[in-house]
């Protein structure tokens, strides 16, 4: 293994004589057998005797936590930056954070890294989620987030579930939510929707008796007023601008380019894009189908052109062969795995373009493909079905930013009408 890692005998040799040397092979033969490049093997050979130094890593049953990780990473970062003092390379920051990722990756290997547990849910926290998927039909978003927000609630509370609730008064509902609110800044939007969430949980604990009755009326939430902010919509200029963004050959502007296409033409979300698998696509009739994640049956959708040869380059050029995953979109390294998130694939193109939108990640694109809809003057309804929309209220947002129609208006000429 070393012997095609490094050329010098010196560096061999020093691979050799380290200690863990059972350890740091088996790991790199799992990577090897994952398709890592050797580039990257080559990197994880030689931070595996930096942790070991810096981590005073010994064959042992230690578990390491990331505060260790964390502690051992700025000692060795401070340690580089003294001794190549006013050398501009790798900086300080990126420095500590690749001797955590290395060190973590390799530590979770070998079963020698603490991975942090979240507490078990309550049984009436379960129990309403169960009553959310089988009596209400609420969407699987809708109740996993759900479940995320009270989890966090339940996660400040040291006494039993049950004789909590039991003995809740609205005062103290009030006081957990203060204190919350002080630890740091919340938007309106999430404390409303930290709110709602309590409110259901609440309503729903009233019904089996679990606390007092007027316990989630009792809950305020920050007012929001409809449509009481613009959209955050890029212009479709902005958007061909983006696109220029990915015509290189690099295998990551060419994934992007195929995830981008797909947010700004269909107006998917981001969720739905990392979803998309491989049967989904019928290349002959040239069409793919997408499960909504707010909407229940599967829509069908014509495959622009444009968005097939992105898809198909990709696929061709870009994606592993090697995979089990059947989801679309995979990482670019091993080891190989579905993504769960494309906001930092949109973001990282965005941002040099310095485009005055709120912010940077795929709702953006999404924005974008319905404000395009209205001023070319699609039905609302027609939209709404595009963007998988349950009720029209959701697509009048966009309407706001017609611009093409408002300017109508502000040209209008009214000589001679009043």
């Amino acid at each position: 293994m070393f012997n095609q890692l490094f050329k010098r005998p010196y560096a061999i040799r020093r691979q050799l004589d380290a200690p863990l040397l059972e350890e740091r092979l088996r790991y790199l033969t799992y990577r090897a057998e994952q398709k890592t490049s050797h580039v990257t093997l080559y990197h994880i050979a030689l931070h595996q005797l930096i942790v070991i130094k810096h981590l005073r890593l010994k064959r042992n049953n230690h578990i390491y936590t990331l505060k260790e990780l964390e502690t051992a990473a700025k000692r060795w970062a401070h340690h580089q930056k003294q001794r190549l003092k006013g050398w501009e390379g790798v900086s300080y920051s990126s420095r500590k954070c690749r001797f955590i990722k290395y060190a973590k990756h390799w530590l979770q290997f070998l079963g020698r890294m603490e991975i942090p547990k979240q507490p078990p849910l309550p049984l009436q926290v379960v129990e309403f989620l169960d009553y959310m998927q089988k009596e209400q039909d609420l969407s699987e978003a809708t109740i996993d987030t759900r479940r995320k927000r009270l989890q966090k609630f339940f996660n400040q509370i040291k006494e039993e579930p049950g004789q909590f609730l039991a003995h809740l008064t609205p005062a103290q509902l009030d006081d957990i939510q203060i204190k919350k609110l002080r630890q740091r800044v919340y938007s309106r939007h999430t404390i409303f929707n930290d709110v709602n969430a309590l409110r259901a949980f609440f309503h729903y604990a009233e019904h089996r008796s679990w606390c007092r009755v007027g316990i989630a009326n009792s809950i305020q939430a920050p007012r929001l007023y409809k449509h009481e902010t613009l959209p955050s919509s890029p212009s479709w200029e902005d958007v061909q601008r983006l696109l220029k963004t990915t015509e290189g050959n690099r295998p990551s502007d060419i994934r992007a380019r195929a995830v981008i296409l797909l947010l700004a033409v269909y107006g998917l979300r981001d969720s739905e894009i990392c979803q998309l698998r491989l049967d989904d696509f019928d290349w002959e009739q040239e069409t793919f189908c997408l499960k909504r994640s707010k909407l229940g049956p599967i829509q069908q959708f014509p495959l622009v052109q444009s968005v097939g040869r992105a898809l198909i380059r990709y696929l061709k050029e870009v994606r592993t062969q090697h995979s089990t995953y059947r989801e679309i979109f995979l990482t670019l390294c091993a080891p190989f795995r579905s993504l769960k998130s494309v906001y930092e694939i949109v973001s990282l193109h965005w941002k040099p373009l310095h485009v005055a939108i709120k912010h940077y990640g795929p709702h953006s694109l999404r924005h974008a493909c319905a404000t395009r809809l209205i001023n070319q003057g699609m039905p609302l309804k027609t939209i709404a079905d595009q963007l998988g929309h349950r009720n029209l209220d959701a697509t009048r947002i966009y309407a706001k930013v017609d611009l093409s129609r408002l300017r109508e208006v502000a040209d209008f000429n009214l000589r001679g009408v009043l």
